[in-house]
């Protein structure tokens, strides 16, 4: 079997060898400064309400965006609860509810990363920095 050949860290200035991206130690580092889910607001409450009300209202998904491969819409059944057309951030920074089911859609698991890579590039830690 092929190995993969060793990097330095993405992280700058780290000298480490790593197999891809992040050494061992500046991944859980950024992941420390992430925190937790419930610490970024997708605890209880998020999962209870938010989730719930949207994959019940939206079984199936619901993305539009045919370049992910799709008919318009996906219809494959839904996995994630997406903020949208607004962000969980921007709804907390409008004095919104960003629990409220009315500010999400259904989506499955292929339309959920398409637009997350999409709209998040390099994820939630890099919109904090």
């Amino acid at each position: 079997m092929a190995r993969r050949a060793m990097s330095i860290c993405t992280t700058p200035g780290c000298p480490e060898y790593t197999t891809g991206g992040r050494c061992t130690d500046c991944r859980a580092k950024a992941e420390a400064r992430r925190g937790t889910a419930a610490q970024r607001g997708y605890g209880t409450r998020h999962r209870r309400t938010f989730r719930a009300g949207v994959l019940a209202r939206d079984p199936n998904c619901v993305c539009t965006d045919t370049s992910h491969g799709h008919a318009d819409p996906c219809g494959a059944p839904s996995r994630h609860a997406d903020h949208y057309p607004h962000s969980r951030r921007e709804l907390a920074a409008a004095s919104l509810d960003p629990d409220d089911p009315r500010h999400g859609r259904g989506l499955c698991g292929p339309c959920h990363s398409s637009e997350t890579a999409a709209h998040q590039p390099g994820g939630w830690a890099a919109e904090q920095a």
